[in-house]
C-alpha cells in the first residue's frame, strides 16, 4: 500500500470515527430518529466508500502484480487471480 493510499484510508477512518462519535451524541441527547438516520446513512456511505478503496487497492496492487512482497502479495496465475477476486468480491459485497 503507498503512503498516499494509506494516508487516505486513515483520514476516511479518522472522519468515520468522528461521524460514530457524532452519532452517539445524538442518541445520548435524543434527537429527533430521522435526523440520526440521516447519519447512519453518511457513515455507511463513507465505509462504502472505504472499502471500494481497499477493494481497488487489494486488485491493482496484488490480483494484477504490481505490489511487492511487503504488501502481503504473492504471485499468482491466471487461475489463481481469478479465484482471488471472486474471493475478495464475496467477502466485500456481504
Amino acid at each position: 500500500m503507498t503512503e498516499k493510499i494509506k494516508s487516505d484510508a486513515n483520514r476516511r477512518l479518522a472522519r468515520m470515527s468522528g461521524q460514530v462519535h457524532g452519532i452517539q451524541k445524538m442518541v445520548d441527547e435524543e434527537r429527533y430518529c430521522v435526523d440520526i438516520l440521516t447519519q447512519v446513512s453518511a457513515l455507511r456511505a463513507a465505509l462504502d466508500q472505504f472499502g471500494l478503496l481497499m477493494l481497488s487497492t487489494h486488485l491493482e496492487s496484488c490480483v494484477y502484480g504490481h505490489g511487492t512482497e511487503s504488501d502481503h502479495c504473492k504471485p499468482m496465475n491466471h487461475e489463481e487471480r481469478l479465484e482471488e477476486i471472486k474471493v475478495t468480491l464475496n467477502r466485500f459485497l456481504k
